[in-house]
């Protein structure tokens, strides 16, 4: 089904992309083609709600706030194997996700940016020692009610959600600074020592 918005609307981020963030990455990398330059190929929301199993209810929620956040249909994850300390079984619902891409996962990255993340308590940047060694970077939110789109006096209980950024970059440098440069407050990484001697 196509997206009726792609005519019509290009969000800031993706705006952002094309005229910031690949100029920056050639002239930092060197890149001989501008093919080369990775970029955000999707973005995955996961809640996991623990007693899913004994309580639709949260389920239910957890869905619908969801789907508030994400602006899209979340689909229920189920367990992949026994668990037996927690008494779950394999294929029993053990919370929701959501998988962006194009305008939705642009638009979700700016509210996410701009209005989520300040509103966290104690924020200070997130950590650049969070990727996993192939480019993609993960993030961990402990309240929902950091996103507006969520009425604190409706919800049933506060829940967090783990935020996932896959990239086609081949390095963890290269996805940092993809992500630093498309906005994502990344605390500094410390300057390695050679570096410091090239620059002097």
């Amino acid at each position: 089904m196509a997206d009726k918005n792609n005519t019509q609307h290009i969000p800031t981020l993706r705006k952002r992309y094309k005229e910031k963030v690949i100029p920056g990455m050639m002239e930092r990398f060197t890149y001989g083609n501008i093919m080369e330059v990775p970029h955000i190929s999707k973005i995955s929301v996961n809640m996991g709600i623990g007693d899913a199993k004994d309580n639709p209810k949260k389920l239910e929620s957890a869905i619908e706030e969801l789907t508030a956040i994400s602006s899209q249909k979340p689909v229920v994850t189920k367990s992949r194997k026994d668990i037996s300390n927690f008494k779950i079984r394999k294929g029993f619902p053990v919370g929701c996700k959501v998988t962006l891409r194009g305008n939705r996962m642009y638009d979700f990255m700016e509210r996410l940016i701009s209005i989520a993340l300040p509103r966290t308590r104690d924020f200070r940047g997130l950590s650049f020692k969070s990727f996993d060694e192939k480019g993609n970077y993960s993030l961990g939110v402990k309240e929902q009610i950091i996103f507006t789109e969520i009425d604190y006096d409706k919800i049933d209980s506060i829940r967090g959600m783990d935020i996932s950024f896959i990239t086609t970059a081949k390095t963890n440098d290269e996805a940092y600074w993809l992500l630093k440069l498309i906005g994502l407050p990344l605390r500094n990484k410390p300057v390695k020592q050679e570096e410091v001697v090239e620059a002097a």
